[in-house]
C-alpha cells in the first residue's frame, strides 16, 4: 500500500485530498499545525502530526519515520489579503516552509510532489479569459508571487534532483468544510451569513469575477495528478467560466430560500477584476474535467452550513 503525505490535511481542501486517498486505498499521513485546519476535519484513518511545516527538525523527523511515497503539498497561509500587508510572514510560511518540504522529498526518495498553486493569483488581471497556462505570470500579491516561487523551485529541483512533481493552479475552491472566518472564501461567507441572519456585504460594484471549482472535483484532480505519469508539469483546476460575485449572491439567496437584501459595500483596494481559467490542458492529458455544477456545488456547501448550525 502507497503511502501519501498531505500537508494541510486537515484544513478545507486538504482534508477532502486526505478523503479521497484513503477511499481509494493509500496510507495518508496529515502533517498540520491546526493554525486553520480543524481537528474535526481529520479523517480517522489517517495518522495526524500537529507540526508546522516551517519546523524544519520536526519535519525531517516525520519524513524519516514515516518514508512517504507521495507527498501532496496543500498547506499554506492562504489569505491573499493578509499576504499584502505582511510580506515577509507569508514568504516564512509559503516559500522556506515548502522549501522545507522539497528538500525532504529529496532527501527520502519521494516518488512525486503533487504541490497546490494558484490560477487566479499568479495571472494577475489577465488579457485572456479563461487563461491558459501559457499565459505569462504576472501575480499582483506576496501570496501569489510565493506560489510561483515554488512552482520555479520545483522547475530546479525536477531538472537539477530529478524530483517528479505536478502544480496544480486551483481557481476559487468553495465547498463544505470552508471556513467562514479568517483566510475565507466569498461562498463561506455569504453562506455563513445568510444562515445566521446576518447581512452578507458585496463589495463594490459585485461586477467582479472568479472560476468558483468544487472541493471534491479539486480532490479529483490530485488524485489523478498523483496517479499519472505526467511530471514537471502545470495545470489550471478550475471550471473555465466566470460568475460575478452579484450573480454567486443571486444564486444563494434562491437556495437558502431567504429574503436577504443585495448591500455593497467599499470596493476592496487592488482587487482582481476578473478571473477565469483554461482546463483544457487537464483534460486533454489527464482526462479530468470539472463534474459539480456551480448550483448543485452550492447547494451541497449551504446545507453543509445549515446543518452545522
Amino acid at each position: 500500500m502507497s503511502k501519501v503525505l498531505v500537508t494541510g490535511g486537515a484544513g478545507f481542501i486538504g482534508s477532502h485530498i486526505v478523503d479521497l486517498f484513503i477511499k481509494n486505498s493509500y496510507q495518508v499521513v496529515v502533517v498540520d499545525n491546526l493554525k486553520t485546519g480543524k481537528k474535526e476535519n481529520l479523517n480517522p484513518n489517517a495518522k495526524f502530526f500537529e507540526n508546522d511545516i516551517c519546523d524544519a527538525v520536526a519535519l525531517e523527523n516525520i519524513f524519516k519515520e514515516e518514508r512517504p511515497d507521495f507527498v501532496s503539498h496543500q498547506a499554506a497561509h492562504a489569505s491573499v489579503r493578509e499576504s499584502v500587508e505582511d510580506p515577509q510572514f507569508d514568504a516564512q510560511n509559503n516559500i522556506f516552509g515548502s522549501l522545507n518540504i522539497l528538500e525532504n522529498c529529496v532527501k527520502f526518495g519521494v516518488k512525486k510532489i503533487v504541490f497546490a498553486s494558484t490560477g487566479g493569483a499568479l495571472y494577475g488581471e489577465a488579457d485572456q479569459i479563461p487563461t491558459p497556462e501559457n499565459y505569462p505570470a504576472h501575480p499582483l500579491s506576496p501570496y501569489g508571487v510565493a506560489k510561483l516561487t515554488i512552482e520555479n523551485y520545483l522547475f530546479y529541483y525536477g531538472i537539477i534532483k530529478n524530483l517528479n512533481y505536478v502544480v496544480l493552479r486551483y481557481a476559487n475552491v468553495y465547498g463544505e468544510r470552508q471556513d467562514p472566518f479568517g483566510e475565507a472564501g466569498v461562498v463561506a461567507i455569504f453562506s455563513q451569513k445568510i444562515i445566521s441572519g446576518s447581512q452578507p456585504v458585496i463589495n463594490g460594484d459585485g461586477n467582479q469575477t472568479r472560476d468558483y471549482v468544487y472541493v471534491g472535483d479539486v480532490a479529483q484532480a490530485n488524485l489523478l495528478a498523483l496517479e499519472s505519469n505526467k511530471t514537471k508539469i502545470a495545470y489550471n483546476i478550475g471550471t473555465g467560466m466566470e460568475t460575478s460575485v452579484n450573480e454567486l449572491f443571486k444564486i444563494m439567496i434562491e437556495i437558502s430560500e431567504k429574503k436577504v437584501k443585495e448591500v455593497h459595500g467599499a470596493a476592496k483596494e487592488g482587487e482582481q477584476r476578473r478571473s477565469a481559467l483554461d482546463f483544457t490542458k487537464i483534460k486533454n492529458e489527464l482526462g479530468w474535467k470539472p463534474k459539480v455544477a456551480l448550483k448543485e456545488g452550492l447547494q451541497k456547501t449551504c446545507q453543509w452550513f445549515l446543518n452545522k448550525k
